[in-house]
């Protein structure tokens, strides 16, 4: 199918639903500058002392790591929440929000996605599933409850030449051990999946009102395939936007990055600029 042709049909799909699902992975943030840690190799181009060091992501992104280097795993997530924090939404985020105010249930995200770029940019806090829950919320490492609490007050300095926290290790308000963010990593039996499964029911509650559901996958990945499930799942076609392995059942595949796919359904849609 054309490009345009395949524009079109996205639309034509687009256009009558009554609520949107954004589903996306980690390709949603590459247009803003972030990285997306596709294979090793990209990930050490993001890291480059971890790549001195040899460690590949899912060693880094693995509870212990917090127990036998809490330096280096905090030096890791450190970064990464500060950059997150830094980071300024691109332009697509403000065109899936002109989407769904078109209908009458608007839109519910569901992300594995860490970084709370959807929130930054301004979509409501209580329509959005975090699947592998978020770098901003903290819980304990052992954990000693269920608490889970927001990471406002770390404010994290790292040596980016050895990828190290310097300043103070981010302690539980209750026990005083190490917390670690509210994330879930590989082999991770100490996640507190509570924040994350509230979220999941008040998708729920939202999918039950939609008659006439509108998915927008973007930026999915196939080697945890949550979000392509979420999407597939739905009983609704899917506009799946991906430079790579775009190919969709029942659907329509744009194979290019989420802002320039954003942009075109746009326009096809006749969203005027202003709107967004």
């Amino acid at each position: 199918m054309r490009p345009d042709d395949a524009v079109r049909r996205a639309a034509a799909l687009i256009q009558d639903a009554d609520g949107l699902l954004v589903a996306a992975g980690a390709g949603m943030g590459v247009d803003s500058g972030l990285p997306d840690f596709r294979g090793t190799g990209g990930f050490w181009r993001a890291y480059p002392p971890l790549a001195r060091l040899g460690l590949a992501f899912h060693e880094m992104a693995c509870p212990d790591t917090f127990d036998t280097d809490p330096r280096l795993a905090w030096g890791f997530y450190g970064h990464r929440l500060a950059l997150y924090r830094a980071t300024t939404p691109h332009a697509g985020f403000g065109i899936l929000r002109a989407i769904a105010a078109r209908m009458a249930h608007g839109s519910f995200v569901f992300t594995s996605n860490v970084d709370g770029q959807f929130q930054r940019a301004g979509f409501a806090e209580d329509a959005v599933v975090e699947c592998h829950g978020s770098i901003h919320h903290l819980q304990c490492t052992r954990p000693c409850g269920e608490a889970i609490w927001p990471a406002d007050g770390v404010a994290p300095a790292i040596d980016m030449d050895a990828c190290r926290l310097v300043s103070p290790l981010p302690a539980c308000p209750r026990c005083a051990l190490l917390s670690r963010p509210n994330i879930l990593m590989f082999g991770d039996g100490a996640w507190l999946p509570q924040r994350s499964e509230a979220q999941y029911a008040r998708f729920a509650r939202w999918r039950a009102k939609v008659a006439r559901l509108a998915v927008i996958e973007l930026g999915a990945g196939v080697d945890i395939p949550s979000v392509r499930r979420m999407a597939e799942s739905q009983g609704a076609p899917v506009v799946r936007i991906n430079p790579r392995e775009a190919a969709v059942r029942h659907g329509v595949a744009l194979e290019m990055g989420a802002l320039p796919a954003l942009q075109l359904l746009a326009e096809a849609l006749g969203i005027d600029k202003n709107q967004i």
